[in-house]
């Protein structure tokens, strides 16, 4: 507390010597304008790309005419979804598919609060 005490009343220092203040720019008005004009052109080129080339990014399956009679066996979830779509199609009842989808979500909210050591420091926590 006290080396806090005396670092705010008489600032940080440097080994070299050399003012510290020589080099530095202001953060709100030159980072600000920076990420703002970042964002702005990030958003030109996403514009770009749906609006003159939409289907660049698009899966050539979506082309295909639908059979409303019909659900063609080569369907499959986007990627963030596989996991669900794996533990559904796995276990044969509807039920028992949701129960086990629902569980394994509970399993991972539930991990943290396993931990029952006196060692609180996270180096004795390889998993968190």
């Amino acid at each position: 507390m006290v080396h806090l005490l005396f670092l705010h009343e008489t600032g940080s220092n440097n080994p070299t010597g050399i003012p510290s203040d020589t080099d530095k720019i202001p953060f709100h008005p030159y980072y600000t304008i920076k990420d703002i004009l970042g964002a702005m052109l990030l958003i030109l080129v996403l514009m770009l790309l749906v609006l003159f080339t939409p289907d660049l990014l698009g899966d050539p399956d979506n082309y295909i005419p639908a059979n409303p009679l019909n659900t063609p066996p080569h369907i499959k979830p986007e990627w963030y979804f596989l996991f669900a779509y794996a533990i559904l199609r796995s276990i044969p009842n509807k039920l028992g598919g949701v129960l086990a989808l629902v569980l394994s979500i509970l399993i991972l909210v539930l991990v943290p609060f396993l931990h029952t050591s006196k060692q609180r420091s996270m180096m004795f926590r390889p998993l968190a």
